[in-house]
């Protein structure tokens, strides 16, 4: 395993997670990182992106104003908070690793090349 998701659980609506992204095995130095999310029979979708060289950070509508990416100082374990979560933020989140740090796609889950198991958020109304 290297990357690995942390954080998820239940929660009500309303409520706050913090979900953490680990490394092991390599750092990911110079790799930009992202969170994706999926929900039960839905696909994939994109949730925050941090580009590596400046720290640039990129959000999907639904997250902008709640969640926040973020990374720790090591530049290796990247961090969401999300507040005011809702029942409809329900799902498995990821944590991803691209090669890219210069103008990518950050939305699209084909820029990553390395993924997490994921971690399961559940917001309860």
């Amino acid at each position: 395993v290297q990357l690995q998701a942390y954080g998820g659980g239940l929660v009500q609506a309303g409520g706050s997670l913090r979900l953490s992204c680990e490394t092991s095995g390599r750092d990911f130095i110079g790799y930009s990182r992202g969170w994706f999310r999926q929900a039960p029979g839905k696909e994939r979708e994109f949730v925050a992106a941090i580009r590596w060289r400046d720290g640039r950070r990129f959000y999907a509508d639904s997250a902008k104003g709640r969640f926040t990416i973020s990374r720790d100082n090591a530049k290796t374990t990247v961090y969401l908070q999300m507040n005011t979560l809702k029942p409809q933020d329900t799902a498995v989140y990821y944590c991803a690793a691209s090669p890219y740090n210069e103008v990518y796609d950050y939305w699209k889950p084909g820029e990553y090349d390395y993924w997490g198991q994921g971690t399961l958020v559940t917001v309860s109304s």
